[in-house]
């Protein structure tokens, strides 16, 4: 028996090129969602959940017109978040992105992701599948937490648009992380969203 779980992040978003937060799907962001959702069709999911923002909402609802059994549902846990802020232990590489987030932000995100982990890292009975599409941050704290990696660690970790993270746990064991940012479903041009390009 065991408990998978599905971390993507949102697609590429139409205001992304112009510095905004949020916004509807781009034409290109649209096509990463159709492929996930093709990728994704066979597993039979058991619950899906999106963050309330537009951009991952709209990838949640591409999903859901190729799998229309599924009924997608907002969660306060996968919003965007910083979930630490500038330590000791933080290389001093990472500083300037800290400079420009506030000690009210970094409590914020800190205490959203304890309640995700609490949330949705509890083992639950028999196999099941859940599908949570969210951020960029909030799938690398998953990750750092699932290997127990230092704080800092979620942040050399990226994922792409509508890349795809697999954990899992079977019933007695600890999480394990199965895959991380697989991009197979994605042809070279539609692979957005990272730090650097991958070359193939």
């Amino acid at each position: 028996m065991t408990h998978y779980i599905y971390l993507v992040r949102h697609g590429e978003h139409q205001d992304a090129e112009h510095g905004l937060t949020d916004g509807p799907l781009s034409p290109r962001g649209r096509r990463q969602a159709a492929l996930l959702a093709d990728r994704l069709s066979g597993v039979p999911f058991d619950a899906v959940w999106h963050s309330p923002l537009m951009r991952a909402s709209e990838t949640a609802s591409a999903v859901a017109e190729r799998m229309p059994s599924l009924s997608p549902q907002p969660s306060a846990l996968l919003f965007d978040c910083v979930p630490t802020g500038m330590t000791d232990e933080t290389p001093g590489v990472f500083e300037p992105f800290f400079g420009s987030v506030t000690e009210a932000e970094v409590d914020a995100g800190r205490a959203q992701m304890a309640d995700a982990m609490a949330e949705f890292l509890q083992r639950k009975s028999g196999d099941v599948h859940e599908l949570l599409i969210t951020h960029n941050f909030v799938i690398s704290w998953f990750v750092r937490e699932v290997l127990e990696t230092p704080d800092w660690k979620w942040m050399t970790l990226n994922q792409a648009n509508c890349g795809l993270t697999v954990l899992a746990q079977r019933q007695g064991r600890p999480w394990t992380l199965l895959a991380h940012n697989d991009l197979a479903h994605l042809p070279f041009e539609l692979r957005t969203g990272l730090p650097e390009t991958i070359p193939v």
